[in-house]
């Protein structure tokens, strides 16, 4: 069992970065996955980016890559998200979630919402044009 709170979140201008960090507690944190997730208003929830429970392994949707960072630190619990180059279409509620596995999968597998048994509450982002 994971409990996850994410912080970090904020307005910023178009071009300013944020970095939004996921805390987690409870027992055995390097074992899990981990993924960030957006949703934006009237939109449905996509994936952002992922890390294997070892962090040598990142996923991110086309939409962030070479913009969006995911990292985690096994030692302080923690998995990150380094936001740079913001776009207004970036705008949205960001969640982390995590699922217990130490089992190398498919890209595809890391994407998919319905993997990951624990989110957090999610961090309002917002990207002023």
């Amino acid at each position: 069992q994971v409990q996850l709170v994410e912080s970090g979140g904020g307005l910023v201008q178009a071009g300013g970065s944020l970095r939004l960090s996921c805390a987690a507690s409870g027992h055995s944190f390097s074992s899990y996955i981990m993924g960030w997730f957006r949703q934006a208003p009237g939109k449905e929830r996509e994936f952002v980016a992922a890390i294997s429970w070892s962090g040598g392994s990142t996923y991110y949707a086309d939409s962030v890559k070479d913009r969006f960072t995911i990292s985690r630190d096994n030692a302080e619990n923690t998995a990150n998200l380094q936001m740079n180059s913001l776009k207004p279409e970036d705008t949205a509620v960001y969640y982390c979630a995590a699922r217990p596995s130490r089992t190398s999968y498919s890209s595809s597998y890391y994407r998919r919402g319905d993997v990951y048994g624990f989110w957090g509450q999610g961090t309002q982002v917002t990207v002023s044009s």
